[in-house]
């Protein structure tokens, strides 16, 4: 089962620091990156800047539309041209279904804040104890995962 998590970064770059070290760890086969996206906001732009990584996957488990349009909800921007405009009650309808809800955009959109980044990443097969070495110094702070609540705990232990 792949795993949706969102962490925050207390700076810009941090999200495309994270996207290096996701790198490293699937070369040594630690890690299944499924999908990704990251947001970088700069502390004087007026919104941030969103990318998907398909440099990082190799098919992408979700696409361009996924991450357009969960983006685009949570920032008002839109990600490699995916508009949102009157069909976004639908397109957020549909997102709930797969486990993204309203709370998980307000409290995504109140947490990723000029001066931040932000790495959306759909991943698997994770050695835990490895990852955590890997991320030593970069402090992220997991703002969202589709875990059960036990998972979630000793993922944030993890990361603590």
């Amino acid at each position: 089962m792949a795993t949706l998590t969102v962490w925050k970064f207390d700076s810009p770059g941090g999200a495309d620091e994270a996207v290096e070290t996701l790198r490293s760890l699937e070369k040594q086969e630690l890690i299944t990156v499924h999908d990704a996206a990251t947001v970088s906001w700069a502390s004087d732009a007026k919104k941030p800047r969103t990318r998907q990584l398909n440099d990082v996957v190799g098919s992408g488990a979700l696409g361009g539309m996924f991450w357009g349009l969960l983006l685009g909800l949570i920032f008002f921007v839109p990600l490699l041209g995916a508009a949102i405009g009157a069909a976004s009650g639908a397109l957020g309808g549909a997102l709930t279904d797969v486990g993204i809800d309203d709370d998980f955009i307000s409290e995504t959109r109140e947490k990723v804040t000029p001066g931040t980044s932000a790495l959306f990443v759909m991943t698997s097969d994770a050695v835990l104890d490895k990852v955590h070495e890997a991320f030593a110094g970069q402090r992220p702070e997991l703002v969202h995962t589709n875990l059960s609540n036990d998972q979630e705990n000793l993922l944030r232990n993890v990361f603590a």
